[in-house]
């Protein structure tokens, strides 16, 4: 390692602590990526301003046969990056060789969705009671609220902000609302923009249900706080993002699911069951609100897991390393 190439990354570690005063950790990371840089230089016989981009490719790709992850080599490389847009700054490199160098793309990890069965028994579940025994109304109520709660989310595929912006009806301000007479809900989704989806029977039902045990179950003072929201706590809050992911939780607890429950995947399910009966991407994209096709194609990966395992289950010839029947050639 010569010394020339070691002072000016002491320099460099010096502007990241004391101009970009990163945090320590990260000034290590740096450290430790840039130690590995000289390392690598010198193993390659090449001088720390003499990199050119064809070897930054060669140690990313070698990496990558090491097995490491494209974020770990994405942040390597991003170290590296800045390091050589520093250089370039003090005139000490003509071109920064890591620019045009990109890590490899990680993959996109499937979103949970539940299956079938278990959304129905999820939404269709009477709901556990609460740790205050005997007051049936509070019980009853907190019920109806999460029925409500998960029906909205499964039959709708809303997003946790759209559902707990619901209104009692539109009034000044308002980020949606149910329709009942027309079945529809209106919401205000990302981007600002408004959104109509169908609201099913069941859902309709837990909605107007809900309303009963509403108007029952806050005092007058609560009900004057929240004049509004559909969603409420006891107090006449609007109810929260974390409790209502603790309530959905504890009802996906309560109808015995394996898994753990949360409200956005309640959304994927509503995607995925819908793609998998209509197989029509467009109508899925436009009920969940996505800007772009490319994000709704992610649940035609989903639709294709559920065929595959259809086909391993009931196909005599999916099985892969069955047993070969006696007297079948190798």
């Amino acid at each position: 390692m010569s010394t020339p190439d070691a002072a000016w990354v002491e320099r460099y570690l010096a502007h990241v602590r004391v101009e970009k005063r990163l945090a320590g950790r990260t000034q290590d990371l740096y450290a430790r990526h840039l130690q590995d840089l000289l390392q690598r230089c010198e193993q390659a016989g090449v001088g720390l301003l003499a990199v050119r981009d064809a070897q930054v490719r060669r140690w990313a790709a070698q990496w990558r046969a090491a097995g490491h992850a494209p974020r770990g080599i994405a942040l390597v490389l991003s170290c590296w990056r800045g390091l050589y847009t520093w250089l370039g700054r003090q005139g000490a490199v003509p071109l920064n060789p890591v620019q045009g160098v990109r890590a490899p793309k990680a993959a996109q990890p499937l979103p949970k969705a539940l299956g079938v069965e278990d959304a129905v028994r999820l939404v269709a579940h009477p709901g556990a009671p609460i740790d205050t025994p005997g007051e049936a109304l509070e019980r009853d109520a907190l019920a109806a609220r999460d029925r409500c709660l998960a029906e909205l989310l499964y039959g709708c595929g809303l997003r946790i902000a759209e559902l707990l912006g619901l209104d009692l009806h539109p009034v000044p301000g308002s980020r949606g609302w149910i329709d009942a007479e027309a079945g529809e809900a209106h919401v205000l989704g990302k981007g600002s923009k408004w959104r109509s989806v169908p609201v099913g029977a069941p859902a309709l039902a837990a909605w107007r249900d809900w309303l009963s045990w509403r108007s029952l179950w806050l005092t007058p003072a609560a009900a004057a706080a929240a004049p509004a929201a559909l969603f409420v706590t006891r107090q006449g809050a609007r109810l929260s993002a974390q409790a209502a992911r603790l309530r959905l939780r504890q009802r996906a607890q309560a109808a015995g699911l394996a898994s753990p429950v949360h409200p956005h995947m309640l959304r994927h399910s509503f995607a995925s069951h819908l793609l998998q009966s209509s197989g029509d991407l467009r109508a899925v994209q436009e009920l969940l609100g996505h800007a772009h096709i490319r994000t709704t194609q992610v649940y035609t990966r989903l639709d294709f897991q559920h065929l595959a395992g259809v086909y391993d289950a009931a196909h005599p010839r999916a099985r892969r390393g069955a047993e070969k029947p006696s007297g079948s050639p190798d």
